[in-house]
């Protein structure tokens, strides 16, 4: 049989004193002599009495959650990242629902619904590939919820975020491969709608410029990261009579999908054809043939710094406080595997 919790007002009758003299006791106020308080903890570790939480959150104006909107845990960049909002949520005393989109926008928007209506603090996002419009994150000011994004990020200026430096990124790897005496590199840029496809693409476009190589348009294919659109981009690449001696993928499990096809096609990774990617996920030191160099973009310390910054937010008591909006972190390109 199951039984109710143990309220202080039963506490109270028991000791015959107020619900407010039990209050001030469990909280160790000054008002309350040494021994009630000492009377009123005993009685309320036998009953098994625990604090009313939502109670709480009432009184206090917060629930003490935040909520977290990733496309896929199952890829191990977001798996890294939920380790560092973890991390910073715990050390603020504060449980963290995490939703997944799976890229779907319509799903996203129905999981930002269901966090306003659990009334969470704050939310962390990494938006959906398919996201352009975010009228569902706007939504949140009515209620005071503030939103931080990270690593796939809106390209908005109000909005707080954190991410890489992309961009730059891509100048770093036809840097790279131009020094290993790669000229022709082909490109598998992302979805359209996502900013971090833009910012890689103009990275390998002015990585050529720097390098004064010429742009050939055949060279740039794209994937919707699903495995057939990728399959489809690097047989477009190999089907070229003039083949790019190298590849930027637009991530390592896209640089994987393309490796396994080429190897297939008879082709020897990283001696026919060399791969270099983004996200240096750990998963790919284990391979035969891995990207030979890939972007780290550091999901763990993107994270714990979103997550900083939305407390900050939540707890700010002066509205003009100024919080940096923009962390932008510097990349580093990362040798998997010397030739």
């Amino acid at each position: 049989m199951k039984h109710k919790p143990v309220t202080i007002k039963e506490i109270a009758g028991r000791l015959n004193v107020s619900v407010s003299t039990i209050s001030r006791a469990l909280h160790d106020h000054p008002s309350i002599g040494l021994k009630m308080r000492e009377q009123v903890k005993k009685l309320a570790l036998e009953l098994n009495y625990e604090p009313n939480q939502a109670a709480i959150s009432f009184k206090q104006g917060k629930t003490f959650t935040i909520g977290v909107i990733l496309p896929n845990l199952g890829e191990e960049f977001f798996s890294m990242a939920i380790n560092g909002i973890e991390d910073v949520a715990t050390n603020n005393k504060y449980t963290v629902l995490i939703g997944q989109s799976h890229d779907d926008t319509e799903r996203e928007r129905q999981i930002t619904d269901t966090m306003r209506k659990h009334r969470v603090d704050g939310l962390i996002v990494s938006l959906s590939k398919n996201t352009v419009s975010y009228e569902h994150f706007d939504q949140l000011k009515k209620y005071a919820i503030p939103v931080v994004f990270f690593d796939r990020v809106p390209d908005t200026p109000d909005s707080y975020t954190v991410s890489c430096n992309l961009k730059d990124s891509s100048v770093k790897l036809v840097d790279w491969l131009v020094k290993k005496g790669l000229t022709h590199i082909g490109f598998i840029k992302g979805p359209d709608t996502m900013l971090p496809s833009k910012e890689r693409l103009d990275g390998y476009f002015e990585g050529l410029k720097k390098n004064k190589l010429p742009l050939k348009e055949a060279y740039v294919v794209q994937t919707d990261l699903s495995q057939k659109k990728t399959l489809e981009a690097i047989k477009q690449l190999l089907s070229l009579k003039d083949r790019p001696k190298a590849v930027i993928a637009f991530n390592d499990y896209v640089a994987l999908e393309a490796i396994k096809y080429t190897r297939n096609e008879g082709l020897k990774i990283n001696k026919d054809i060399f791969f270099v990617s983004y996200a240096n996920l750990p998963v790919t030191s284990y391979l035969d043939d891995p990207p030979i160099a890939s972007v780290e973009q550091f999901p763990y310390h993107q994270a714990e710094k979103a997550t900083g910054i939305l407390f900050q937010l939540i707890n700010a008591k002066d509205p003009k406080e100024i919080i940096e909006k923009k962390i932008v972190l510097e990349s580093r390109v990362i040798v998997n595997k010397e030739q």
